[in-house]
């Protein structure tokens, strides 16, 4: 992933905060801001203009993160942090999802079950909680059988992965980081169990749980990359309609507005306009839940609004009546239904084919709506997905 080469990445964040996001940074003696994102919705939580993607990543990993939104005239200049920005999100859920899977299938693993008929006063199931204080303070002692471990579970991997020959020298090199990178991020409990029986009979069985489930999410994260520039596409879909309407009312009369808005110096000057009216595209991250939204950990809902100056109003009043003048679609067929010779530049359907496909191969849920408010205008997309 380029970004977590990249240190910083310069975009306006506002990030909503869990309560468990909110409680740290509160009890760090870090001021709140409380604003209203593009959903209506007020959120208390902190605003970024540059970051590094580890700890957007960290945030996450921490359950600290409900939501991130961003909001500009044009996507265009920003298109490469934009698309790190989406693909940090998503690994992360990746890496959640691996962590509790993993844990549920060591949980279900012989030596496990043994071990709780043999001590029924400590029995590790899923209501186990250790705290992390408890747990780094019992595997400092561990680093060895820990690297041991790692090796056991990896050998047969990376042996995998080498002996692939439709894959490239750099897509080896890639996927052997990346499987790395899935084992970095387990979680202190995961490797609690992991030591606690990698000298017993049932080593081998937990070894092969986690291999299977690694060789699963290095599938999965193939998604990563689609997303991502599904989402830049629609984003510069919407620029491109915001800079074609701005253009109509600053220059009357150009017959040509195609050629006009090619022009650096004159799309620049739209930009600021956009920027000064505030007709902003707002783009937003909702990650599924923390610990205990049970069953909604591995869901990540990827939204677009395209917002005019009317845009609060008319939300409210959709809100009121939503079954009379909205009318819901797949991505696809909205794709489908655009009018001959409209410019479909900036759609994606393209990449959103490739996706479908991605995601279905390796289990992904995927569903997308277009919500059209024909009395406004207002386009809101949604892209959800459940890892």
């Amino acid at each position: 992933m380029r970004s977590n080469k990249k240190f910083l990445i310069e975009l306006p964040l506002k990030i909503a905060l869990t309560e468990d996001g909110a409680s740290n940074f509160i009890s760090h003696n870090k001021k709140l801001m409380r604003f209203k994102l593009a959903d209506n919705v007020e959120e208390y939580g902190i605003a970024l203009n540059k970051f590094s993607p580890q700890s957007i990543q960290n945030m996450i990993l921490l359950d600290y993160i409900s939501k991130i939104e961003i909001s500009m005239p044009e996507f265009v200049t920003s298109r490469q942090d934009v698309m790190d920005l989406c693909k940090v999100i998503v690994f992360s859920i990746l890496y959640k999802q691996f962590d509790r899977e993993v844990y549920s299938g060591l949980i279900q693993c012989e030596c496990v079950k043994k071990h709780n008929r043999a001590n029924p006063a400590h029995i590790i199931d899923e209501r186990t909680t250790m705290s992390d204080r408890q747990l780094r303070s019992t595997l400092q002692t561990k680093e060895n059988t820990i690297q041991s471990a790692r090796k056991m579970i990896l050998d047969p991997i990376w042996k995998s992965i080498m002996c692939n020959k439709e894959y490239s020298d750099e897509e080896k090199n890639i996927y052997i980081l990346m499987s790395e990178k899935f084992l970095n991020r387990l979680g202190l409990m995961n490797w609690y169990i992991i030591t606690l029986f990698t000298k017993s009979d049932g080593a081998n069985e937990m070894y092969e749980v986690i291999r299977k489930l690694l060789s699963l999410y290095m599938e999965k994260s193939v998604a990563a990359e689609y997303i991502s520039i599904l989402t830049m596409e629609l984003a510069l879909g919407c620029e491109n309609t915001n800079i074609r309407k701005e253009a109509k009312n600053m220059y009357h009369g150009v017959d040509d507005i195609e050629a006009l808005i090619l022009d650096p110096t004159v799309r620049g000057k739209i930009v600021e306009e956009l920027q000064r009216k505030h007709e902003l595209v707002f783009l937003s991250w909702k990650l599924g839940g923390g610990s205990s939204s049970i069953g909604k950990q591995g869901r990540l809902s990827i939204t677009l609004y395209n917002k005019d100056d009317e845009f609060q109003e008319v939300k409210e009043n959709i809100e009121t009546a939503k079954n009379s003048n909205t009318n819901k679609k797949t991505l696809i067929d909205f794709y489908r239904e655009l009018p001959e010779g409209a410019d479909a530049s900036g759609l994606g359907n393209f990449y959103f084919n490739y996706l479908e496909d991605a995601c279905k191969k390796v289990n992904i849920k995927f569903e997308s709506l277009v919500n059209q408010f024909s009395a406004s205008d207002l386009t809101v997309i949604n892209l959800n997905f459940n890892f």
